[in-house]
């Protein structure tokens, strides 16, 4: 199934499951997924879709933009740099441009940086919130999370991806990690014990949710 907005053809995947209800999703590819219960028609689902069109318009435009505006740059803290390919085999920042080796694997050197500040931040943050087991860190790319917790194992596991964003961002996930190993849940109490380290992570909250 295909569905056409601007001018342009998308294509629709569809997924059958145990669900009680339909669910829509814009994959950053730009692929529109569906989510169905098993015994749903493709006339409901379509009309599912045409009533979500809005959404998916507006969607599809953001994540767009989204792409237009990052072709050809690397983000790093919360700032878009121009990339610059040269000779060299390393990675340099300047103020608006980032000097690219063309050999360099820019994922593992995100990783490498990833690693470097979260454990930095890891260790700051410790110092306040610092009545819990002291946690061992990992980082991974994660596709839904920014990050988990397993108090059990003592470890808290990083989005690799946070590395593109600022600070205050990547100080929000630390403490809201580091506040589940003392309530398990979202429960009113866990939001209090995150605002007592961090009042403003509401702030962080906004920025990674768009």
């Amino acid at each position: 199934m295909h569905l056409t907005i601007n001018n342009k053809i998308y294509p629709v995947n569809i997924t059958y499951k145990n669900n009680k209800n339909m669910y829509l999703r814009i994959k950053d590819d730009l692929t529109i997924t569906v989510t169905a219960p098993k015994y749903m028609s493709e006339k409901h689902i379509k009309e599912f879709i045409n009533n979500n069109i809005e959404y998916i318009t507006k969607a599809i435009i953001k994540k767009e933009n989204k792409h237009n505006r990052e072709e050809g740059k690397l983000s790093y803290l919360g700032k878009l740099y121009d990339i610059v390919y040269t000779n060299d085999k390393n990675i340099v920042f300047g103020n608006d441009k980032v000097f690219v080796g063309k050999t360099v694997d820019i994922d593992k050197y995100y990783k490498k940086l990833a690693t470097s500040i979260f454990q930095e931040r890891l260790d700051m943050i410790y110092k306040i919130i610092n009545d819990i087991p002291y946690p061992s860190l990992r980082v991974r790319k994660m596709k839904t999370k920014w990050g988990v917790c397993n108090p059990k194992l003592e470890v808290v596991t990083l989005n690799q991806e946070l590395i593109k964003y600022n600070y205050l961002c990547i100080d929000y996930v630390i403490v809201h990690e580091l506040c589940h190993f003392k309530e398990a849940n979202h429960s009113h109490n866990f939001w209090y014990l995150v605002e007592s380290y961090m009042p403003n992570y509401k702030e962080a909250k906004k920025i990674l949710k768009s």
